[in-house]
């Protein structure tokens, strides 16, 4: 399957790491932004082709049948809306965009195509996840609370690597994009309440640099998710499951038992095919375009989390 990525950030490089090690996908075009970026990205990958700031000339090159989104969020809709009207299964990083009304219009499109749209809503794929989620399915745990906190320290606007953004990233429409998609993933119900605070914007960035959103389903489990680009410790997302039967710490693709210590960790070789949570999804939207089937974070499946980050906004006024 030859697949186009476009984005050659920190996030866009972890697709193509991803992709590589993949049997039977061959990334045949990168489309990046900066020129000088773009091209050491694609020769570090061996990709044969690359363009700066146009989707269009990448997407057309010879056999693309996929193309994956890690660009700034603010363009996600518009692409992902390219992408489809040229023929072409998309899989969007997180958020598939920055407005309900967005996310509806990507969801109106897959179903007038018909192609593979996907989400990359991560956390479902991540094997600590699997792991809980896998448990709460067959009846051994039932989720109580979850409590996350998503820690970063970006008062100026940097990426993960380091590196100057483009663009400006958000709390709500990114960050807790993910804790909102995966509390509905893990109850197996959409969130009947919804409300956040937010702190103070920053004068040049323009948005909210702390937030705290609390949610619960109908069946009683409760969410609280606290946000900030000011913290210097731990960085990332920590999520603690609160069960009645058992208290679990997910980081990314590692799982503990109540406390992070080495001894605690729980062994989830057995959970995937990899320990690799973007591997896990990716191989998760090829084989959905291959088996000709809704994939797992499908846009549509992922658009009641874009209705509660609706709610949740609304709830700041």
């Amino acid at each position: 399957m030859k697949v186009c990525v476009a984005g050659q950030g920190a996030f866009g490089q972890r697709h193509l790491e991803a992709c590589a090690q993949i049997p039977g996908i061959e990334v045949v075009s990168l489309a990046g932004g900066n020129p000088t970026g773009t091209e050491e990205i694609a020769r570090k990958f061996n990709i044969p082709h690359w363009t700066s700031y146009n989707l269009t000339e990448s997407i057309e090159q010879p056999g693309v049948e996929a193309v994956i989104l890690a660009t700034p969020t603010q363009q996600h809709a518009e692409q992902a809306l390219e992408c489809m009207r040229a023929g072409k299964h998309v899989q969007i990083e997180i958020p598939m965009a920055d407005s309900l009304a967005d996310s509806e219009a990507i969801c109106a499109a897959q179903k007038e195509s018909g192609l593979v749209a996907m989400a990359g809503h991560t956390r479902r794929f991540n094997p600590s996840h699997q792991w809980v989620h896998n448990k709460v399915v067959s009846g051994e745990l039932k989720l109580q609370q979850l409590k996350a906190e998503t820690y970063f320290f970006r008062r100026t606007n940097m990426n993960a690597a380091g590196q100057p953004r483009s663009w400006v990233d958000h709390l709500l429409w990114h960050h807790a994009c993910h804790t909102v998609d995966l509390f509905q993933y893990q109850t197996g119900e959409e969130v009947s309440v919804a409300r956040g605070v937010q702190g103070p914007m920053h004068p040049e960035l323009g948005i909210a640099m702390d937030m705290s959103i609390d949610m619960k389903v109908p069946g009683g489990a409760v969410c609280s998710l606290s946000l900030s680009f000011n913290n210097k410790g731990p960085q990332g997302t920590f999520f603690r499951y609160i069960c009645d039967n058992g208290t679990y710490i997910a980081y990314y693709d590692d799982l503990y038992d109540s406390e992070v210590k080495e001894e605690n960790k729980i062994d989830l070789s057995g959970v995937a095919v990899s320990m690799n949570g973007i591997e896990l999804q990716d191989r998760e939207f090829f084989g959905a375009i291959e088996e000709r089937r809704e994939p797992n974070a499908s846009v549509h499946q992922a658009l009641s989390a874009m209705r509660v980050l609706d709610t949740i906004e609304k709830s700041f006024e």
